[in-house]
Formats: C-alpha cells, structure tokens, sequence
C-alpha cells in the first residue's frame, strides 16, 4: 500500500502538532459546529476533551524533568528561567494596570488581553530550545531545559496574573494546576523506566488536546488574530530575548542560549483555555488568547531560529578574534 508522508508534512510547519490540528478543529467548529454533538460518543469526547488530555500531558511532561540536575544546569538554567518568568510578571503587570482581565474590544488591538501576552511570554518551546543548542551551543546548555521545563502549565500564568493585581485564584486552584507535573516529577525521578514509559506520550498528546482546543474556536477572527499574533510573536522575542540574552552572558555565556529561550511553546496556547476554567472571569480573554498564542508559536519558531543563528556567528567571531590576539601576545 502506498505511503503518504502525512508526519513529515505536518512537522514542515513551524509548531506544526500543535498547529494543523488546532487549525482543523477549528474549521470543524466554523463550518460543521454540530458535527460532534451529532455522533457524540466518543467522537464527541475528542472534540471536548482538552482538559483530560492536557492533564495527563502535564503528568508525562513532569516524569521527563530530573531534579538531580548539576550545578551548572541549576545555574544555566534557573537562570534563564527567572529571566523568562520575570520579564513575563512585569509585563503583565504594566498590561494589568490597563487592560484588567478583558481583552480589547474594538480598535486595531482587539482581542489582545494581558492573559495573552503573559502566556506567551511564560512558556518556553523545549524542542525548538534544545535543537538550536544542539546544533549552535554546548550539550550543557541543551540540558538547562531541564529546568526551563517548568514552565510548562497554567501554574506560573496563574502565579504572573495575581502578582499583577488582577484576579487571583483560590490556592487549591494554584496548587491543583501544578499536582499532575509534580506527579510526573515524583514517578520519573523514582523510577527511570516509568520516566521513559510516560516521557514518550509527550510529543503524543500535542494533537489531540489542540484538536479539541481548535474546536472551541471561531475562524472569522483567525486573520486579525493572525496580525495581533505576528506582532505578539516579534514582541516576544525582542522584549523576553533582550533579558535573556544579557542574562546568558552574564552567567558565562555567548547569549545564543537566551535568544534560543526566546519563543513561545506549542502546549502554551493550551493555557488560557485553562486559566478560563479555573476563573470564568478570563472567559472572554481566553477565545482570543488561544488563537493569539497558537499564531505566537509560529511566528517565534520563525524569527528565533535566525535570530539564534546570527547571534551564535557573532560570538563565534569574538571567540576568533579573542584566540587571535591571544596567539599574538604569546608571540
């Protein structure tokens, strides 16, 4: 039987798991919204399940994480970590100040809200993150996700929202978001095989949960989120990559980790969908947000990656031109 390469296809789009199938559930919902209610069942499930199948992600995304990082990766990677989240609190606090927790209603912005844009900027893409250091940095460097990996999940989001003033949420909400990846943590650091056995359903889950997340989405809005989302995506990798970088440098590096860390990751336009469930206030902020986000998570695996590399030939020359006039003054 013939083969068609439908994966390879997919994975030519940037973010392309999380994307494609975000973007089918959505013309689902656009042009056949009755289509699921109408076989229900299972079928149904699969297109209003997200938030079953997105705690079970965050389960296998925490077995993945090993607390016996070394000194280095504690270091590169907190590091880099409190640069990202920190950048992401004062932004959403100036946003907060603002905006409030509703998104704008009319106007070039419309659509834009702080739970967007701190979304965004909260989450990091791991897989984009460790094949630019893979290919540009040191091994160590690529570890430091282990770290950075805690961002994942509506924990810090929810965390970033209440320090800027707006809603806060109860402190079972805050802790419930963050159970299911501090389960994960628990088994993979008791058990390698259990970390190995859950590790593999990460890359998995993508799909199904941004199916069902595109299924609760409009399309009409799609090209003004699509513009919004552009210039979320530039806006992330200048206002988080700036502090990133010189925080990469001052910690021993040439900068290419921190602009590497200087992109949105494809399970963060999960979150405001879980932000709105754990406080209907976010209700309204969340229908656009989800599309925001998704159009971020194109546009940062765009921009990031050359980015990344122009930095890394740039410190590539200032290590040449170091060991030149090093190799002259022994002369």
């Amino acid at each position: 039987m013939t083969q068609l390469p439908i994966k390879r296809a997919i994975e030519r789009v940037p973010g392309g798991m999380m994307i494609v199938p975000l973007l089918f559930g959505a013309l689902i919902a656009t042009f056949l919204p009755d289509m699921p209610k109408f076989f229900g069942s299972f079928t149904n499930a699969l297109f209003t399940g997200a938030l079953p199948i997105l705690a079970v992600f965050y389960v296998c995304m925490g077995s993945s994480i090993d607390v016996k990082a070394t000194p280095y990766l504690l270091k590169k990677g907190g590091a880099l970590f409190a640069a990202k989240v920190g950048s992401a609190i004062l932004v959403g606090v100036v946003l907060g100040h603002f905006l409030g927790e509703q998104p704008v209603s009319s106007g070039l912005f419309a659509g834009m809200s702080t739970l967007a844009v701190v979304a965004a900027m909260n989450d990091t893409n791991g897989g984009l993150y460790m094949a630019l250091m893979g290919q540009y940095g040191k091994s160590e460097d690529v570890g430091a996700y282990t770290i950075m990996s805690l961002e994942s999940g509506p924990f810090l989001t929810m965390v970033t929202l209440g320090v800027a003033g707006l809603s806060a949420f109860p402190w079972q909400t805050l802790v419930g978001s963050i159970l299911p990846l501090a389960a994960g943590m628990l088994l993979g650091n008791l058990d390698r095989e259990m970390r190995s056995f859950l590790g593999r359903a990460v890359p998995v889950m993508i799909p199904f949960f941004a199916l069902a997340l595109g299924a609760s989405l409009d399309l009409h809005k799609v090209w003004q989120a699509g513009l919004l989302g552009m210039g979320l995506g530039v806006a992330v990798v200048i206002v988080t990559g700036i502090p990133l970088y010189l925080t990469d440098r001052l910690t021993g590096g040439t900068g290419v980790a921190g602009v590497a860390a200087a992109n949105t990751a494809g399970n963060g336009a999960a979150v405001p969908a879980l932000i709105a469930a754990a406080n209907p206030v976010y209700a309204e902020a969340a229908k656009s947000a989800t599309l925001l986000v998704a159009s971020c998570v194109v546009v940062t695996a765009i921009v990031s990656p050359i980015l990344t590399a122009a930095v890394a030939k740039r410190a590539g020359k200032r290590a040449d031109a170091s060991r030149a006039a090093a190799l002259g003054a022994t002369r």
